[in-house]
């Protein structure tokens, strides 16, 4: 693993503090989980931007299924 330094208002770390301690974990794991879930949302979004553009490319054919 890498250390890294992040720059956070006090509140979201209160507010990060408090949701590792309700989940039993934490801070750096809880950060490292909500990191690797934003990138998945990401990773979806951007696979569902290409289906949307190939299916504007071209359009399911009637009767095709």
């Amino acid at each position: 693993m890498k250390t890294v330094q992040t720059t956070l208002d006090v509140d979201l770390v209160m507010a990060l503090d408090g949701a590792a301690k309700r989940i039993g974990t934490t801070r750096s794991a809880f950060a490292r989980e909500a990191r690797r879930s934003a990138l998945a949302r990401i990773s979806v979004k951007e696979l569902e931007r290409r289906h949307r553009e190939g299916y504007a490319r071209k359009p399911v054919k009637k009767g095709e299924f």
